[in-house]
């Protein structure tokens, strides 16, 4: 009897801040029926999987990319979608509301822009919960399975940006939560396949899958497979989701749907 294929699932942000839902803080249009077709998947075919990791951009509100933490030359609030760079807080059109921070600002704009977004996924908020079909379908998943969805929480750190669910943007040294560690990827990297889901295909499946490929080499990619209709770009950043999906294929990586990945 052949072996069964070993298949990790890895979910990326599947949470309601996310998905196109009434009190949704950063809705991406799609979201909500990826996540419904994810569930199905879980629900249907959730023998066929060694193991579930799911991440959870996790943030509180007073975060460098959330409008909190900074002022306008006027002492106000930036809004959301505000671009922020090292020339802009050098004039003075913005500076942090903490003036403590203001040199660890400006070295942290010296290596990354900033992009400022709606107050999202705070902890212990509606938002940072998991879309409730989804979660249902892992509860069932773990039930059936006698086994644990391994939950990891990124973005807790106020003082830098983690859109990959493995290392921050910029990772802090004082903090090994934003540095990649290699056992959160264990399982993944022993498995046969890991199969990718969630969102924004844009930027946190971007990112995180980018990370994988950094520090597990770029070979990897042949053992990975995009679910492209679980994922969808954040609006407005359709192009940056379509040269991902490029690069990845580039690499050798795969392309699949919840409905065929098993057919």
């Amino acid at each position: 009897m052949a072996t069964q294929r070993r298949d990790q699932l890895l979910i990326i942000d599947p949470q309601n801040d996310f998905c196109d839902i009434p009190g949704a803080a950063l809705p991406v249009a799609g979201a909500n029926a990826d996540m419904a077709r994810l569930a199905t998947l879980v629900a249907g075919h959730g023998d066929r999987f060694a193991g579930i990791t799911v991440t959870l951009d996790s943030h509180h509100t007073y975060d460098i990319a959330h409008a909190s933490y900074w002022r306008d030359a006027a002492g106000n609030k930036p809004s959301p979608f505000t671009a922020i760079t090292s020339a802009d807080v050098a004039s003075g059109a913005y500076r942090p509301a903490d003036s403590a921070q203001a040199e660890a600002v400006a070295q942290y704009l010296g290596r990354s822009g900033l992009f400022l977004w709606p107050d999202h996924c705070i902890v212990g908020s509606w938002g940072h919960g998991v879309h409730d079909v989804l979660a249902a379908a892992l509860s069932g998943w773990e039930a059936a399975r006698l086994a644990n969805v391994d939950y990891l929480f990124k973005g807790l750190n106020p003082r830098t940006e983690h859109f990959s669910a493995f290392e921050a943007d910029v990772p802090v040294d004082a903090d090994p939560d934003t540095q990649f560690n290699p056992a959160r990827v264990r399982s993944l990297a022993a498995a046969d396949r890991v199969l990718v889901a969630g969102e924004a295909l844009s930027h946190c499946v971007a990112s995180s899958v980018r990370s994988l490929l950094r520090h597990l080499g770029r070979e990897f990619a042949q053992r990975m497979v995009l679910l492209g209709d679980a994922m969808s770009p954040v609006p407005g950043f359709e192009a940056q989701g379509q040269a991902f999906i490029d690069e990845f294929v580039g690499a050798g990586g795969k392309i699949a749907t919840t409905q065929n990945l098993f057919a």
